[in-house]
């Protein structure tokens, strides 16, 4: 595997006087067509990383690399061309008068060529099932559509990584469900994708789960293996899927359950196994 994001004892500081970073020494890394989940409490550091990996906010010590290039001042802009973010307002993103223009207006920024950027629109809208919109104004769309429309306006930009920031707790359940489809469509294309996130649903699906408190990595495991400590993730004041909060209940029952993760799917199966012994 082949390593896309390289970071080294990042820290970061929003006032010089504050005792307690934002960031403090974080290290990790994240190979190419990974989907990786990055979770914690509010205040935890979560975009504040995403921040930092996209250069929006200079680290105060501490190292990060994108696809082998290491983000500086000088490369910054460079560095973002391997980057797209996709934030939790759609709103804050929109510029173009309608769809089309929208999704146009960071390749215009970039100085592609009117044919070049005419067939990338075209791409990047079929891609999220938008291509009958395109000539509409945002300000119209749902609130689903409109982050369908900026996941459209980062993918005509052909970026390595795509970061979603929060980018589903807006959305009604329905638009949450589509957005969360679309990024597992987009990682098994190949796209390396990490998905700050408070949806544990959401992070559920990502290879990997990268657990943040006050500044720091606390746990980086795979999703059944962490869920499977359900109660100490709520301690932390962090959710936890369905299964492991029934799981948790019946065990205050008296009842003997499972110690690993499961799923809907596999706590149905556990149930309806557990009725049969009745």
């Amino acid at each position: 595997m082949t390593t896309m994001i390289k970071v080294k004892d990042l820290t970061y500081r929003y006032n010089p006087t504050d005792e307690q970073p934002a960031l403090n020494k974080v290290s990790l890394e994240i190979e190419a067509g990974q989907w990786v989940a990055i979770i914690g409490h509010n205040g935890s550091g979560k975009s504040t990383l995403a921040k930092a990996l996209d250069g929006l906010i200079e680290p105060e010590a501490g190292t990060i690399e994108v696809a082998g290039l290491k983000l500086t001042a000088k490369t910054v802009w460079e560095v973002r061309n391997h980057i797209g973010m996709v934030f939790q307002n759609p709103d804050n993103q929109f510029v173009g008068a309608d769809v089309e223009g929208d999704v146009a207006f960071g390749m215009e920024n970039r100085g592609l060529a009117r044919s070049e950027m005419v067939k990338r629109v075209k791409q990047a809208l079929a891609a999220v099932n938008m291509t009958a919109y395109a000539k509409h104004e945002p300000v119209r769309l749902s609130g689903g559509q409109k982050q369908r429309v900026a996941i459209a306006g980062v993918l005509a930009l052909q970026p390595d990584v795509i970061i979603f920031d929060e980018s589903t707790s807006m959305l009604d359940p329905e638009g949450r469900q589509d957005i969360i489809d679309l990024m597992s469509k987009l990682n098994q294309e190949g796209f390396t994708i990490i998905s700050i996130t408070h949806d544990i649903d959401e992070a559920s699906l990502a290879q990997r789960v990268i657990v943040l408190d006050d500044g720091q990595i606390i746990a980086d495991q795979k999703p059944a293996d962490l869920f499977a400590k359900g109660q100490a993730l709520i301690e932390l004041g962090l959710d936890v899927p369905y299964p492991e909060k029934l799981k948790h209940e019946l065990s205050k029952l008296g009842l003997r359950v499972p110690t690993k993760y499961l799923d809907e799917e596999g706590m149905v199966a556990w149930l309806w196994q557990l009725l049969s012994q009745a």
